[in-house]
């Protein structure tokens, strides 16, 4: 049966309120978690880079009671550092899992790992922060695709903050968002204050633009490092905030008229198909910025009167540009374009690569916004290929 997509949005927002799902402190002590020494890793212990190519820094609460250290949906006790490769499908006791190739770091070992790679090439660093309803395994699952897809000539880095990689722990997720604010403002600044970072690129998916944003803003505040010029080029992937808290913040804390000149911009992925961000505008009452909908109706009004799709974008600003990936959505829920559909990624790893100009993008009444259109030579056969994607789901 098709729901009508009211009813299914409605239901969306049920699932993502967590109106039936909490968090139990369960029943193991979390000390007990990480109490062996396999948790706190030895200084100096080698790690293959060539086996676990990718950096993760995390949040979550590892459990080392077993053979395989697995990392929890439980808040951590601080930050923990390691590295990983891509996820895959593997036989454990007699069972297929997916799992994710990982060691973990001294937080020294680490960053001189990352020192010496970021040396190697040509001192960019990416830095993937992920959404609502993700688990390790699926954290790291995307940001070894977007690795390997945009063929990234630089390390990158998976921050992982504990969600609960559950359909209905959306307000679960949010919480920990929130409390995670503090850690990952911090970790931003460690890396941003390095000297040896020439340019960090953040891409951000959904609810992770709640710790992106206000993070950026933070860090230009205090890092020792004038203007924090090296946090230059930002990706909000159909981010789950405020449209009306981006605009009113953006320009006054992280797109001032110093920082644009120095070359920091913000590319927007949005779609109205984003089942995802509809049931969050359900919930909260306000659009979110990865959505195009009219909450004024009277734009709307305006909009059918001149013939155009009803689609309604954040203001224009200084360094912001907006693509709307509507009429090229992937998935069951649209939520994740810039992963799914090839003429989306095709467009996000120029973006990755500097390059902010395509001859896809169709250009709209707004000189900040632009569409994306189904390109024949492109069709869905050809997500796969384009996109690099491995794993399974939609993520």
């Amino acid at each position: 049966m098709i729901l009508p997509r009211r009813l299914w949005v409605a239901l969306a927002a049920l699932a993502l309120a967590g109106c039936a799902t909490g968090v139990d402190y369960g029943p193991v002590r979390h000390a007990d978690y990480v109490a062996d020494a396999r948790c706190t890793p030895d200084p100096g212990a080698p790690v293959d880079d060539a086996a676990l190519p990718l950096f993760f820094a995390t949040s979550r609460l590892p459990d080392c009671r077993s053979p395989e250290i697995v990392l929890l949906s439980h808040r951590g006790d601080r930050v923990r550092y390691g590295r990983f490769a891509a996820p895959r499908d593997e036989m454990v006791s007699g069972k297929q899992r997916f799992r994710t190739p990982f060691a973990l770091q001294t937080p020294d070992d680490w960053w001189r790992a990352l020192r010496a790679e970021t040396d190697r090439r040509q001192g960019r660093v990416l830095l993937y922060v992920h959404g609502y309803r993700e688990n390790f395994e699926t954290t790291t699952k995307d940001a070894a695709q977007i690795s390997r897809m945009t063929g990234f000539d630089g390390p990158v880095v998976a921050y992982s903050w504990p969600s609960q990689g559950d359909l209905l722990g959306y307000g679960v997720d949010e919480t920990n968002m929130y409390h995670d604010v503090r850690n990952f403002r911090d970790f931003l600044k460690a890396l941003a204050e390095q000297d040896w970072v020439k340019e960090i690129v953040v891409v951000s998916h959904s609810l992770g633009a709640r710790l992106v944003v206000p993070a950026i803003a933070y860090v230009d505040r205090v890092a020792a490092r004038e203007d924090s010029s090296n946090i230059s080029n930002i990706i909000l992937a159909s981010p789950d905030i405020d449209r009306e808290t981006f605009e009113r913040d953006a320009q006054d804390f992280v797109l001032t008229a110093r920082r644009v000149a120095a070359g920091r911009r913000i590319t927007v992925y949005v779609s109205h198909s984003d089942k995802a961000l509809a049931a969050s505008r359900t919930l909260h009452g306000y659009p979110r910025l990865g959505s195009p909908y009219c909450f004024d109706t009277f734009a709307a009004d305006e909009l059918k009167a001149e013939g155009l799709p009803v689609r309604c974008y954040a203001a224009a600003m200084p360094g912001v540009t907006i693509i709307d990936t509507t009429d090229v959505s992937r998935g069951a829920t649209g939520h994740s374009n810039f992963l799914r559909s090839a003429v989306a990624c095709r467009d996000f790893i120029d973006v990755v690569a500097g390059r902010n100009e395509r001859s896809e993008r169709v250009a709209t009444k707004w000189p900040h916004v632009f569409l994306l259109r189904p390109d024949k030579a492109m069709p869905k056969e050809m997500d796969e290929a384009i996109c690099h994607r491995v794993g399974n789901g939609e993520g």
